[in-house]
Formats: structure tokens, sequence, C-alpha cells
């Protein structure tokens, strides 16, 4: 009796089985080992890189040559894996992630941020960089009463104001008990006394000059000498601090950081992962083809704010617009950039190593330098 019909196959069901043992076994050892001859096949030919500009992540330059940070970190990497390949640039995001996602290109590298609708149309490799999202703003901020009318109408300015006149009562309930039995000017009824006390207390506090009318007592004269001179300092403390709250408000603008940008004429690049953002923080905003456009609506007085992702603000604001455009010291949402690749590609792995050791040598560090300044954001 045969194996086959010790086990109640038949000869035929036998061969069968013995194929699906042997295709599963297959397809186990190639699962195992990154399905080598799936990434030997796709070396064998030309590898498509699809990109777009996005600098300093990808840059085309006037002879056609493509650089950036995004396009150097491949290049090292494909010179390291002896991988042939060429440029395919899409004008957009959605066009470029749509065209990984089918396959049109065999890897995407540019200025990618890793989302969840992203991760689940195609693969990511590590992540090379980390940053967030930054605002810019005009410099010098628009010329407005809005931000001197929240200046005036804070608590703070109306705590201050209160405590001012709060003295001011004090001082002239005192001098009026030492004064209004030695003294015309504060005697009388309590009412007509008081008042005169308290009035002639808020017109020395604000030096506008008492005349001869003041305390004549020892006790009400030590009191009206310690107040004048409290007061002046009281007053220039307080203005000092009105000024320079008034005078931080007219330089940053009406934009101070995120919270703001709920009150203002926002802008945000077409299709990119920052509009999402402003969709979940509700707040409104108006798309541009790039951020060059973006920028100049904001020279022409057309936008308050625009948002996007900081370092390619950083470097868009230092290219063409130095003068009149500056970056708030404000960060927020964090992004992770990562090459895109059509689902189950055999390249995710192998990319993602190297790009893992690329990213951790000194030659990583050099290019931040040299793109992106001392600290690489």
């Amino acid at each position: 009796m045969s194996v086959w019909q010790g086990l109640g196959l038949r000869p035929a069901a036998s061969y069968v089985t013995a194929l699906w043992f042997f295709l599963l076994a297959s397809w186990a050892a190639v699962a195992q080992t990154g399905n080598p001859a799936g990434l030997d096949a796709l070396l064998q030919r030309e590898i498509v890189v699809g990109t777009k500009e996005a600098a300093p992540f990808a840059m085309k330059g006037p002879d056609g040559q493509w650089t950036g940070i995004s396009i150097d970190l491949w290049r090292r990497i494909a010179a390291q894996k002896n991988i042939r390949f060429r440029f395919h640039d899409e004008d957009t995001v959605p066009a470029l992630i749509d065209a990984a996602a089918s396959g049109k290109v065999d890897i995407a590298v540019a200025a990618l941020t890793v989302t969840a609708p992203r991760e689940e149309m195609l693969d990511f490799t590590s992540a090379f960089y980390g940053t967030g999202l930054g605002i810019a703003v005009a410099s010098g901020g628009p010329a407005s009463l809005a931000p001197v009318m929240r200046t005036l109408t804070s608590v703070s300015f109306l705590q201050a104001v209160l405590a001012l006149i709060g003295l001011a009562l004090v001082v002239g309930f005192v001098v009026w008990l030492l004064e209004r039995r030695h003294n015309e000017e504060f005697g009388g009824s309590v009412a007509k006394g008081l008042s005169s006390s308290v009035w002639w207390t808020t017109v020395a506090m604000t030096q506008r000059g008492i005349g001869h009318q003041g305390p004549r007592t020892m006790p009400g004269r030590l009191i009206a000498m310690v107040w004048m001179v409290g007061s002046i300092i009281t007053i220039a403390v307080f203005t000092a601090a009105i000024t320079s709250a008034l005078t931080v408000r007219h330089l940053q603008g009406s934009v101070q950081g995120v919270t703001d940008l709920s009150k203002v004429r926002v802008g945000a690049v077409t299709g990119s992962s920052t509009e999402e953002t402003l969709r979940k923080l509700r707040i409104g905003f108006e798309s541009f083809p790039n951020a060059k456009d973006g920028l100049q609506a904001i020279r022409d007085g057309k936008l308050d704010a625009f948002v996007y992702d900081r370092p390619l603000l950083a470097w868009t604001i230092s290219q063409d617009f130095r003068n009149s455009i500056q970056l708030l010291d404000v960060i927020f949402d964090q992004q992770h950039y990562a090459f895109a690749l059509p689902s189950g590609s055999p390249l995710r792995k192998p990319v993602s190593v190297s790009l893992l050791t690329e990213v951790r040598s000194p030659w990583w560090g050099e290019t931040l330098y040299r793109y992106l300044g001392d600290k690489g954001q």
C-alpha cells in the first residue's frame, strides 16, 4: 500500500495536494526573504522615480537636473544598490500619490508626509525627516487697530486700571480722615469732604498740578508725600507695560499662534496634508497651487497667514520673500517625510534599510546643513 493510499488519497488527488504543499512552501520562503525574485526582476529594468517640485526637498534646475534633500538621499541609495532609474515629475501632490498607488511610478521621492489616508493607498519607507507645520505672516504685521483694542479690553488691562482706582480711593479716604477736622477743603459733610479728598488724590496721582490745595497736618502731608512719589512709580510701570504690550502686538501682528488662525484669512497648498489639519481645527482657508503663490498673496495684502510644512516655508521665504515675510516661531502638527511605493513593492524593505543607515551618517548632517542651515528646520 502506498503512502497516499494509507492517507486515504487517490493518486490524482495526491499530486494536487503535493503541488499545493510545494506552492505554499515556496510562498513562505519568498515572504521570509523579502520577495528577492520580485526585487531582482524589478532591478533588471530602469526604475521610474516619481517626484514633484517642493524646495528644498525636490528642485528642478534650468538644465532639467533634479536636486534637493530627498533627491540627494535617493541618488545615494540608488548608487549603493546599483539601481538604474529615471525621473518622472507630476504637477501636484495628489497626482504623485496616485501615480505611486497605481504603479505608474515605482517609487515617489519628494516632500511627502505620512498620513493615514495615504497609508491606505500605498506603502511608505521608514521616515527620514521629521518636522511640523509652520505659519508665515507679513513682516511687521498688518496696520490694524484690532491688536490695540484687544490689549485695551484685556482682563489684565482692566485689572490694572481697577487697582489704580482702588489705591486712589484708599489714599483719599485716609487723607480725609486725617484732614477733615483741620482743613476746610476736606471738611463739611462726609460726601463733600470725601469727594474732595479723592479728587485731590487722583489729581496728585496724575501729576496735573494740585495748586494750593493739599493736606495741612503733618500725618496728612507724610501720606501725601508717599502717595505722590509712589504714584509716579506706579504710573510709570503701568505706562511701560501697556506700551510694551501694544508694541509687541504691533510688531507681531494679529497672528501670533495657531489659536489666532480662526480669526484671520489663511492660505494653504492645494492637496497637501495641511488642508486636512486645518479642516480638523475648523479653520477656514483658501487654497493655492504652491507656497510661493500663497506668500505672494500675503505680500499683496490678500492673506493674513499661510500655513505649510515649516522647512518648505523657510526655504521659499529665504529665496523670494526675505524682507517682506516672516516665519513665526511656532511648530504644530508633527509631520514625517518618507518615500512612497505601490503596495507590496519589493523595493520597500531594502530602500528603508539603506535610508535608515544614511540618516545616521555624517553625510546626512552635512546635507541638511547645506539645504536648511544650522537647525535643519
